[in-house]
């Protein structure tokens, strides 16, 4: 039973040696993916599916983001010429 044990065990680390090449980690959730979980390359590191996902919903949010930004430097612009304020 032991031997079979230390056999066992060696075969799951050969299966492991054999597999540690398809896994990668993620640079944003620092999660070991694996075929379930697809991963790209992004420069020399690699990026899963769900960070992925998140950051393409930021940068398309960008654009009304930046609109928005845009208009409350406006109307701070336009609240101080109105009181005849500087800015600093």
């Amino acid at each position: 039973m032991i031997l079979e044990s230390i056999v066992e065990g060696k075969k799951m680390e050969l299966y492991t040696e054999r597999r540690t090449a398809d896994m990668h980690y993620c640079i944003f959730c620092e999660t070991i993916c694996y075929k379930k979980k697809p991963v790209k390359m992004l420069g020399n590191k690699w990026i899963c599916i769900d960070c992925l996902r998140q950051l393409k919903e930021l940068l398309d949010s960008l654009r009304q983001w930046e609109e928005e930004l845009t208009l409350e430097e406006e109307m701070k612009k336009q609240l101080g010429d109105g009181l005849g304020l500087q800015e600093l």
